[in-house]
């Protein structure tokens, strides 16, 4: 892990920031994170993109604006039928006073994932995300995102993807800091194949 931070340079997980690094909102970010899941961050920045458009002034409606706007509507975005109806879901429960968007920076992290896992359509892996780069929460380690998993099979020389129990053990030395190492087993998956393995010994 050392080499790979030398390589790498500072870590770039910033609070707030979001991918776009653009300082959003709590309600922005898990709009954008419903948007973004199983798509390629330029698909998902795109369609995002359509629904901030979908607002007043060209930006996006806050929660009630939200539910101003059909389903169909926001579909003609590029949104499937389920992420329409989880991106209201999400402004309803908001609304309603159900979910409290300021009441989670309080909160620790199993509460923020109990809390956020009652919206439609945003499981675990959303919100332990939401917790890394929204919040800046600085020990996650989402066992069910194959990106950290491939990330450890490189680091360790691994022969299959590690299982949940395996990836808490190995990633057991970064703790309270695996936020951190998450973001640098998502660099590791980006660079070259050989760039960890120890140089050849001349005969």
């Amino acid at each position: 892990m050392g080499e790979l931070i030398a390589r790498v340079g500072a870590c770039g997980l910033r609070a707030g920031a979001g991918r776009g690094g653009d300082g959003r909102s709590h309600f922005t970010a898990l709009t954008a994170a419903i948007v973004g899941q199983q798509l390629s961050p330029k698909a998902a920045d795109t369609i995002f993109a359509r629904v901030v458009a979908l607002g007043p002034g060209g930006k996006l409606p806050d929660p009630a604006g939200l539910l101003e706007i059909p389903e169909d509507v926001l579909r003609t975005a590029g949104l499937s039928g389920s992420k329409a109806r989880s991106m209201r879901d999400l402004a309803a429960r908001i609304v309603e006073g159900t979910l409290r968007l300021e009441a989670l920076d309080a909160m620790d992290d199993e509460e923020i994932i109990t809390s956020l896992s009652q919206v439609r359509g945003i499981g675990r892996w959303t919100a332990e995300m939401f917790l890394m780069f929204q919040l800046g929460r600085p020990d996650i380690l989402p066992v069910g995102d194959l990106g950290v998993q491939k990330g450890l099979v490189r680091l360790f020389s691994l022969r299959k993807l590690p299982r949940p129990e395996r990836m808490h053990t190995l990633m057991r030395p970064f703790r309270p800091h695996r936020s951190v190492a998450c973001w640098y087993l998502w660099r590791l998956n980006e660079m070259p194949a050989d760039v960890l393995r120890p140089p050849r010994r001349g005969r």
